[in-house]
C-alpha cells in the first residue's frame, strides 16, 4: 500500500481491496475514536491497543512507511528512465483490480448500475482536469494531506494523482520524502547541520503538517465508509468499479507530458524551479516498436501481481476459517 500511494494513478486502497483485508482496515480505523482516547488517557494501554485493532493496524501502518520510504527514490529512478515500462505496469494492476473485484458480484441492477456509470463518468472527469499551481500554505497543506489520504481509503482514487492536482505532488511526495530521508542519514553519522537549514526546516514542516492532514483525514474518512459499506454496500462496490475504470486514463502508459508555457512559448517553472504538469497527451502505440511489446510484457506482470494478490487473499481467509 505505501508504494502503492506513491504513484500517481494508482490507490493504495487497491491493494487492500484485493488481498482481502480492506474491510477490516476501514473498521480498525473507525475503532480510533473517542472511546479509544478516553483508554488511552486513563492509562488503559492495553485496552486501547485491543480496542482500536492495534497490532493489525501497527503492522500494516509499519509496513506501508517503510515500502513509502524505501520506494521513494527508487520510484523516481524508474520513472525518470523507464516511465513508458513503469506505466505500463500499473495499467496493468488497474485492470487486474477491476477484474478481480468485478468477477464476484453479482448484484448489478438499475440503482447499482447507475451508481457504476457515476463512478465512470467522475472517474473519466478527473484523468482530464488541469493541475493547479504549487501551493506551500501551511493551511493548504493541512488539506492537501486530508484529501490525498483518500488513495489508501478509497480503492480506485490515487492520492498521488490528486496531489498532481492540487499542484503539490513534488512538494509533498518527492521533495519533502526525500528531505527526510537526507535528515535521517545525517542524524545517524551524527551531523546536525541541518539545524541551520531554513529550507529543509521549512521542507521538514511542511511535511509534519501534511502528515497531520492525512491522519486527520484517514480517520474521519474512516467513520464514513464505515457507514456507507454497512448500509450501502453493493451500491459503493459499483461505483468503485465504475471509478477504477474511468481511472484508467489517468495510467494509460502511452502520453507525452504538457509542460505549461508562457506566451512565448518559454516553460513556466514552480517556486522550486521545476516545469508545471498542464496535462498528459495520451496516444496510440506504434505496434511494429520493440518497445511498445515491452511495455505490454509490462502490462501483462502488472495483471499477475494484482493475481498473485488475489491468490494471497484467498490463501489467507482460508487460513482463518481453518484456525
Amino acid at each position: 500500500m505505501g508504494a502503492a500511494n506513491k504513484v500517481p494513478g494508482v490507490s493504495g486502497g487497491i491493494v487492500a481491496f484485493v488481498a482481502g483485508f480492506y474491510e477490516e482496515f476501514i473498521y480498525s480505523l473507525q475503532k480510533v475514536n473517542g472511546k479509544a482516547f478516553k483508554l488511552l488517557l486513563s492509562g488503559r494501554f492495553r485496552s486501547f491497543y485491543r480496542y482500536i485493532n492495534g497490532t493489525f493496524l501497527s503492522l500494516l501502518i509499519f509496513g506501508m512507511l517503510i515500502s513509502y520510504f524505501s520506494i521513494s527514490r527508487l520510484l523516481d529512478y524508474f520513472l525518470a528512465q523507464k516511465e513508458l515500462f513503469v506505466w505500463s505496469a500499473f495499467f496493468g494492476m488497474i485492470l487486474g483490480s477491476i477484474y478481480y473485484i468485478s468477477k464476484d458480484f453479482e448484484h448489478w441492477s438499475k440503482r447499482t448500475i447507475t451508481a457504476g456509470l457515476i463512478g465512470l463518468i467522475v472517474g473519466i472527469s478527473i484523468s482530464f482536469l488541469n493541475p493547479a499551481k504549487e501551493n506551500d500554505n501551511l493551511f493548504f497543506i493541512f488539506i492537501c494531506g486530508i484529501i490525498s489520504v483518500s488513495g489508501m481509503t478509497l480503492p480506485g482514487l490515487s492520492g498521488s494523482f490528486i496531489l498532481i492536482l492540487l499542484g503539490n505532488y513534488v512538494l509533498l511526495l518527492v521533495d519533502s520524502v526525500n528531505a527526510l530521508y537526507d535528515t535521517f542519514a545525517e542524524i545517524i553519522i551524527g551531523d546536525y547541520s541541518f539545524t541551520s537549514n531554513p529550507e529543509r526546516l521549512r521542507t521538514l514542516t511542511i511535511l509534519a503538517v501534511f502528515t497531520a492532514g492525512s491522519a486527520t483525514g484517514l480517520v474521519s474518512l474512516s467513520h464514513l465508509l464505515t457507514y456507507v459499506l454497512k448500509h450501502f454496500k453493493h451500491i459503493t462496490t459499483a461505483v468503485i468499479i465504475g471509478f477504477i475504470t474511468g481511472s484508467l486514463g489517468v495510467v494509460w502508459p502511452w502520453k507525452r507530458t504538457i509542460f505549461k508555457t508562457d506566451t512565448f512559448g518559454e516553460l513556466i517553472l514552480d517556486s522550486n524551479g521545476k516545469e508545471i504538469i498542464l496535462n498528459y497527451e495520451r496516444f496510440f502505440p506504434d505496434l511494429g516498436s520493440s518497445e511498445t511489446w515491452w511495455a505490454i510484457f509490462f502490462v501483462i506482470v502488472g495483471i499477475a501481481i494484482l493475481l498473485l494478490l488475489d491468490w494471497y487473499g484467498k490463501v489467507r481467509k482460508e487460513n482463518e476459517l481453518s484456525m
